[in-house]
């Protein structure tokens, strides 16, 4: 049978009260009943239900996390970031996968709701105006971790996608290339259509290189994605000489596509990418690419959560994480 804290209670000869003060860290017990408390708790195997202590005290302690793929590297690193910080500050961790999909976001934020989780963080490539009004709408505290919304409403931690993508450009540039490419995943997603790609177009149009809407291959951002822009692109009559990537994984694909067609990288064709993911590491030559913090993202979306929760002082509610260039041997 299920322990209870009315057992632990009458096994330690003490009130409930006591056994959910001991339970939840509150000082105000005497060390000698704290201690034998907690030998009870040891010796029944009990464990709080979360729920339960949430309809007395109205939190539940848990916390929603929507992220489009956890077996995306991305994802995952963002994720570790997150249940680190919520583990440290005691809260309790309820992952969904969205696929990216609107209407799933949509039923996953009632899901959360009804489990009655305290706050939300919640990563979407793309916040269209109906998950907007629906996360303005929402009941308790949500914060966007490496996500871009339409309105100036809901906390967000990111970098400045566009400075960042400004700069690999730039570097490009600086490296005597004149035929650079812009390869990505889908452009109707925030970060790739308003900010990537825009920096990459005025990066060029600063340098006076003329813009070629040919140079320019949008696909579903995926390894084979990186296979076939370079089949595209090393048709055109004068085909790139260096290429700037939204993601590793694209970046990848790229790499072997050119090593398959006997070109060689950065020899030949310079690449800079834009995750610094596990994967920029494991390929070779080991890619250049844009520093996204994914790590600290997670970490700095859960704790700025947390002080929405615990209604703390927030003295920024939308938080910009400094962002920098690894230099590694796809580029010159």
């Amino acid at each position: 049978m299920t322990v209870t804290i009315y057992d632990v209670a009458r096994e330690a000869n003490v009130s409930m009260a006591t056994v959910s003060r001991v339970v939840n860290g509150n000082q105000n017990v005497k060390p000698a009943t704290r201690k034998k408390v907690l030998e009870v708790i040891e010796r029944l195997e009990y464990r709080p239900n979360a729920v339960a202590r949430g309809l007395a005290s109205k939190k539940t302690t848990s916390v929603g996390v929507i992220i489009p793929d956890i077996s995306n590297n991305l994802n995952a690193e963002l994720a570790r970031g997150i249940e680190d910080i919520a583990t440290m500050y005691r809260y309790n961790i309820i992952l969904a996968n969205s696929d990216q999909n609107e209407e799933k976001e949509l039923t996953l934020l009632d899901t959360m709701l009804g489990k009655q989780v305290d706050g939300i963080v919640m990563m979407s490539e793309e916040v269209t105006d109906t998950i907007q009004r629906a996360v303005e709408a929402c009941p308790v505290p949500i914060v966007l971790a490496g996500s871009i919304s339409s309105t100036e409403k809901v906390a967000s931690v990111n970098i400045d996608y566009y400075n960042a993508a400004f700069e690999a450009v730039e570097t490009l540039i600086n490296n005597g290339h004149m035929r650079i490419a812009f390869v990505s995943g889908p452009l109707k997603y925030t970060v790739n259509g308003q900010h990537k790609l825009a920096a990459y177009k005025d990066a060029l149009k600063k340098a006076n290189i003329e813009i070629d809407d040919a140079l320019i291959d949008a696909g579903d951002g995926s390894y084979d994605g990186g296979l076939e822009s370079w089949a595209n692109l090393s048709e055109l009559q004068q085909p790139p000489t260096a290429i700037f990537v939204g993601n590793d994984e694209l970046a990848i694909g790229l790499v072997h596509g050119i090593q398959d067609s006997g070109k060689n990288v950065p020899n030949d064709v310079e690449i800079i990418s834009f995750e610094n993911s596990k994967l920029a590491r494991m390929v070779r030559p080991r890619l250049t690419s844009v520093v996204l913090p994914l790590y600290d993202i997670g970490a700095v979306a859960m704790r700025l959560l947390t002080k929405y929760m615990n209604k703390e002082e927030v003295e920024q509610q939308h938080v910009i994480l400094p962002h920098r260039i690894e230099k590694r041997g796809s580029s010159k």
